[in-house]
C-alpha cells in the first residue's frame, strides 16, 4: 500500500502520526510526502499554473517509484520467477493525503490517472457540484461536476452524507446551467438518511442502501471529507455533519466487499488560523484529527488487502 501526503498549509506539522509518515518518507517506497506549500493559486481554487506544478511534483513521484519498484525486482532476482514488473507494483491502490477542505479538487487531479471504468464513492457533507463561477477554473466546490464533465472512464458517482438542503440548491444550480442532466449519473445519499445509522445496525437498512447505491463497475475510488463526520470524530474547516467513524467505516466495508479500490483520499484537517471554538480548543482538534487520520489509513490498508482480490459479483 503506497501512502502519498501533499501539504498545502503546514497543518500535519501538529499531527504525531503524519509526523511519523514524513520521517518514514525519508527512506521508504512507499510512503511520499510532497510539499505542496510554496505552490501559489491554490487556496479553494486551483489556476492552471497550479495544476502544472502539481501534476509535476506527482509525476515525479510516480517517476520515482516505478525507478525503485525495478531496483526492488532486480535486488531480489525475481524478474525471472514470475510475472512481476515495476508498472505492477507502483500501481498498487493509494492513500492520498491532502489537507482541508480547499484542496478536495486534489480529487479531479488524481482521478484523472485512472485508465480504466470506476464508480467514484464521495463522503461529503457538501455535494461539491457548484457550476464553475470564475471561468471554468477548478475548485473545491466543484470538482465532482468536473469529473463528471471530462473524466471519459467514471461511470457513476456516489455522494453520501450530504446536507439535506444543499441537494436541490444544486439541482437549480445545474437546471440554470443546462447540465441537469449529468445528475442521471449522480446518486446522493442524504445526510438525514444516515441519522439512524449505527456500526452494528444490519439488515433491511442495508439492503435498501446497497440497492440504492450499487455501483456500476468492479472499480471504486474512495474520497473521503472529513466533514461528512460529526465534531465528535474530526475538526474540519467546513460546518460538518452527522457520520460517526465507525459508520463512515460499515459503509466503505459494505460497498468494497466485492469490488477492487482503486485509490482513496482524504481530506478535511482544520484551518491553518483556526484558534479554536465553542466546540474544539486546537489541541483538542488536532488530537482528533490524528487520533481519525491514523484509524483512517490502518483500516483502509487492511480493507484494500482484501478487496483487490478478484471481485465475487
Amino acid at each position: 500500500m503506497k501512502i502519498t501526503v501533499q501539504d498545502f498549509t503546514g497543518i500535519y506539522a501538529e499531527q504525531p502520526f503524519m509526523q511519523e509518515l514524513r520521517a518514514a518518507a525519508e527512506t521508504s517506497n512507499d510512503i511520499y510526502w510532497l510539499d505542496c506549500t510554496k505552490i501559489v493559486g491554490t487556496d479553494c481554487y486551483c489556476d492552471d499554473e497550479a495544476i502544472k506544478k502539481i501534476n509535476e511534483m506527482i509525476n515525479n513521484t510516480e517517476k520515482r517509484s516505478r525507478i525503485e519498484c525495478s531496483s526492488i525486482i532486480e535486488n531480489r532476482g525475481i524478474s525471472q520467477l514470475c510475472d512481476v514488473s515495476a508498472n505492477d507494483i507502483a500501481a498498487q491502490p493509494t492513500i492520498h493525503f491532502f489537507d482541508n477542505g480547499n484542496y478536495h479538487y486534489m480529487s479531479k487531479l488524481w482521478t484523472d490517472r485512472i485508465q480504466e471504468p470506476f464508480t467514484l464513492i464521495v463522503f461529503d457533507h457538501h455535494p461539491d457540484m457548484q457550476p464553475p463561477r470564475f471561468g471554468g477554473i477548478l475548485s473545491c466546490g466543484g470538482w465532482v461536476l468536473e469529473v463528471l464533465k471530462s473524466n471519459k472512464f467514471i461511470q457513476n458517482v456516489i455522494i453520501i452524507g450530504v446536507k439535506n438542503e444543499l441537494i436541490e440548491t444544486i439541482r437549480e444550480e445545474l437546471t440554470q446551467s443546462a447540465e441537469v442532466n449529468i445528475l442521471d449519473k449522480v446518486t446522493f445519499i442524504r445526510e438525514s438518511e444516515l441519522e439512524f445509522l449505527t456500526p452494528y445496525l444490519k439488515g433491511t437498512w442495508f439492503d435498501t442502501f446497497t440497492n440504492l447505491s450499487r455501483p456500476h463497475t468492479p472499480n471504486l475510488y474512495i474520497s473521503i471529507d472529513k466533514d461528512a463526520l460529526a465534531p465528535t470524530y474530526a475538526a474540519t474547516n467546513w460546518d460538518q455533519g452527522s457520520l460517526s467513524t465507525s459508520a463512515l467505516k460499515t459503509i466503505i466495508a459494505e460497498l468494497a466487499a466485492n469490488h477492487k479500490i482503486l485509490s482513496v483520499d482524504i481530506c478535511g484537517e482544520r484551518a491553518h488560523d483556526f484558534e479554536g471554538d465553542e466546540l474544539h480548543s486546537v489541541q483538542e482538534a488536532d488530537s482528533l484529527n490524528n487520533s481519525v487520520n491514523h484509524e483512517l489509513i490502518k483500516f483502509i490498508e487492511t480493507l484494500c488487502q482484501a478487496s483487490n482480490r478478484e471481485p465475487q459479483g
